[in-house]
């Protein structure tokens, strides 16, 4: 694909050329490509099928995750998080040691090696907060907390220029990828002024289903505002708010 330059920008089809918008600008690509009915029948397809099959299961396995944990995620997330999760996850599956090529799952993969996971490239949460915290999960009541040692908010969170106000979040999904379905529990610090005096050590703990089987994932957030007039507003819009997956349990 080749990236359209001048002041004129096409969408639509011309000949063989494809002309469209992407989160990389305006594109240009040939049509083209195999017939899908063969794709889906010949034997020579047979890894191109396999790989389908597995992204496929990628893409769901993302979809379940954004859509749990959405209450959080349109708060702080970039353009790029779709591919990026489906990425990830796309990996994950490969690590499946158990299940055939094309079979393999979400399930049977590696699942903490989404540990980590930003949802705002633009603004990571391992560089906007540094304040040292633990997690935890209590499988057999349910029980999953995070803590945070005492802090400075000027001193140990990058907060944007403006902001006067920020708010900590903590979620947790319950997943099944192979039903699509999720359980999501959230709890917050509620909105905290961004000065310099020391916040004592925070406590965030939420309850899930006691003795789940099921897959696990913790994410923590911050979003920053602006007090203007007693009123509290998202500054920029949220893009400088950060949110990444900070702990993962696998399926039992």
């Amino acid at each position: 694909m080749a990236k359209q330059a001048g002041i004129i920008k096409l969408k639509g089809t011309i000949g063989d050329i494809a002309f469209y918008k992407s989160a990389d600008g305006h594109m240009a690509r040939f049509k083209g490509g195999v017939d899908g009915k063969r794709i889906a029948t010949d034997p020579a397809f047979q890894r191109t099928r396999e790989n389908g099959a597995e992204f496929g299961r990628a893409g769901k396995g993302g979809k379940l995750l954004r859509n749990s944990m959405q209450v959080m995620m349109q708060q702080a997330k970039d353009p790029k998080v779709v591919s990026r999760l489906t990425t990830q996850l796309l990996a994950i599956i490969k690590t499946d040691a158990i299940s055939m090529r094309g079979e393999r799952n979400l399930t049977e993969g590696e699942l903490g090696f989404l540990n980590g996971f930003e949802f705002n490239a633009n603004s990571p949460l391992s560089t906007t907060l540094v304040t040292p915290f633990s997690v935890r999960y209590d499988r057999a009541t349910g029980a999953v907390g995070l803590t945070l040692e005492a802090y400075n908010p000027k001193v140990q969170i990058a907060a944007p220029t403006g902001a006067t106000h920020y708010k900590l979040s903590c979620g947790v999904s319950e997943l099944d990828f192979e039903a699509q379905t999720s359980l999501f529990k959230t709890v917050t610090t509620g909105i905290l002024p961004y000065q310099n005096a020391e916040v004592a050590v925070t406590d965030l703990e939420v309850n899930i289903t006691a003795d789940s089987t099921l897959s696990v994932v913790q994410a923590l957030s911050i979003e920053f505002y602006q007090e203007v007039n007693g009123t509290m507003y998202s500054l920029q819009n949220g893009a400088y708010n950060a949110m990444a997956v900070v702990q993962v349990a696998q399926s039992a």
